[in-house]
């Protein structure tokens, strides 16, 4: 007995050892990382823009990253700045754009770095990835996504959502007085219905505040969280130790994918066995021409991010804007009533397009808030953009869609201005040069997605604005943005919703 004891304590002694010795290496290697990082950033640089980068200051005048960033940009005779301590050079200039998307488009791919961070959750996805890879998706989606039958399929599934769920919800916080709705959760939840439907044939049901979010939901979202939240730290080498040490964030983060894998897993699995070929949803569509199911995972979880946040986003924008502009909403009732009639639920897909100022509405609201604020590219080679700046090899280029929605040389002194007018042209929608206006990126990248999105943002726009007054519960608040991979409201978007007379 007693030659256990000793042999417990001496475990005992040296498991307690192993631990110390364990955190004191992880703790002075990141450390050690911390400043390896700093050092290789040169925070010796002792310009304006560094200096108020690495003490934070902008926060004194700036409610959001992206406007110190604008504020910046605008005051750039080239539109593009040099960030030293981020080595990231930032540009609003639509020439640059052209020049990185599409003339020089083989020069800068997304790059390691971006698809390290996003590579546990996306795989080998269209959107985290360069070359042949995203060359054969890129084919496969562009087929699939451009035909009619699919494109009648997603507004079949939106009118649905909309008609069955959306508008009963609406209606009854409108029967409710001084009743206050997070409408951007209502839209996330929304969208979220929404793109598991048209890319899994999966219907998780989360259009129902009375019910929580499904379990997969909350696992895409924090998967989505935690892998923007990557790009944040001080370097890769922080996040990269603690997922070899399976610790913190980066335990959650393998959690959350885990429970995202398994649901698609098994839907896939359980399609094969059905048979696929007579669904109509992205997954079926893509396992006619994908028999690797890990890699028919990662593409539909891409469309899947896609497709959600960034819809949820522009929504939430667009009413936000519409809130303060009345103006706006009743010339979008007025136009729909001369097309569709005053009694009319929803509008046609035919409807819907004779509405030039709905989807100048729609265009002008994605310019002051585009869902995705800024893209970044990585320089294979050295390099000389159009404004003559020198960009060394492996340099991050970001274009900046949000400094560029915001630019007085592009759109004129009244840019900071919610102007649907600015769109239409004897009364006719014209598009702007895609370059000038990169919401949807641009060049061989263009977002294949655009017109399903699009429709959807129309298609929910109109059904609530001819049916309910939507207003601002905190009107006078300013829109600030969490941190993430698309712009998301920090703390929500609180409104009070009244339904309409007519359709009492």
């Amino acid at each position: 007995m007693e030659y256990y004891s000793e042999a417990s304590s001496w475990l005992h002694s040296m498991y307690t050892t192993f631990c110390f010795f364990f955190f004191a290496f992880t703790f002075f290697f990141s450390v050690f990382a911390f400043l390896v990082f700093i050092l290789r950033l040169r925070p010796c640089c002792d310009c304006d823009v560094c200096r108020s980068y690495l003490s934070g200051s902008w926060k004194m005048e700036f409610d959001n990253l992206s406007d110190w960033y604008t504020h910046l940009l605008r005051k750039s005779p080239s539109r593009t700045i040099h960030v030293h301590v981020l080595g990231n050079i930032i540009t609003a200039n639509p020439e640059n754009v052209e020049y990185m998307l599409k003339t020089r488009f083989d020069n800068y791919p997304k790059g390691k770095p971006f698809s390290a961070i996003l590579g546990d959750l996306l795989g080998r996805g269209i959107f985290n990835v360069d070359g042949d890879s995203w060359k054969f998706q890129r084919k496969m989606a562009s087929l699939e996504l451009g035909s009619v039958s699919i494109r009648t399929f997603a507004f079949e599934i939106v009118t649905s959502e909309i008609k069955d769920r959306l508008i009963p919800l609406m209606s009854s916080i409108a029967g409710r007085s001084e009743a206050i709705l997070d409408l951007q959760d209502v839209l996330r939840r929304f969208s979220f219905d929404n793109i598991c439907r048209f890319s899994f044939g999966l219907d998780p049901g989360c259009l129902q505040l009375s019910l929580p979010m499904s379990e997969f939901a909350e696992a895409f979202d924090l998967a989505s969280k935690l892998s923007a939240e990557r790009a944040m730290t001080a370097s890769p080498l922080i996040w990269k130790m603690k997922r070899l040490l399976n610790r913190g964030s980066e335990r959650k983060l393998k959690e959350a994918i885990k429970m995202v894998d398994e649901l698609a897993h098994e839907l896939i699995k359980q399609r094969r066995a059905a048979g696929f070929s007579t669904q109509r949803d992205l997954l079926s569509r893509f396992m006619c021409s994908v028999s690797d199911d890990q890699y028919l995972r990662d593409i539909v979880i891409s469309f899947l991010l896609a497709g959600r946040d960034t819809v949820a986003s522009a929504l939430t924008s667009f009413f936000w804007l519409l809130s303060q502009h009345p103006e706006v909403v009743s010339a979008i009732r007025e136009e729909s009533d001369q097309i569709m009639g005053q009694t009319e639920e929803q509008a046609s897909f035919e409807q819907m397009r004779e509405m030039h100022y709905l989807q100048a509405s729609v265009y002008e609201s994605l310019r002051l808030f585009p869902p995705i604020q800024f893209d970044s590219k990585f320089s294979q080679q050295d390099d000389v953009l159009p404004d003559g700046t020198f960009v060394r090899k492996g340099t991050r280029v970001t274009f900046h869609p949000y400094a560029m929605g915001r630019m007085e040389k592009a759109w004129g002194p009244d840019c900071l201005e919610f102007k649907p007018e600015r769109w239409l042209k004897n009364g006719e929608f014209m598009a702007e040069n895609p370059f000038k206006y990169p919401v949807f990126q641009a060049g061989p990248r263009v977002c294949l997605g655009k017109e399903m999105a699009v429709v959807q943002m129309k298609s929910v726009a109109l059904a609530l604005v001819r049916r309910f007054d939507i207003q601002d519960a905190v009107p006078s608040r300013a829109q600030r943005f969490a941190p993430g991979l698309t712009a998301t409201v920090r703390g929500g978007f609180q409104v009070r919703v009244h339904e309409r007379r007519q359709h009492q």
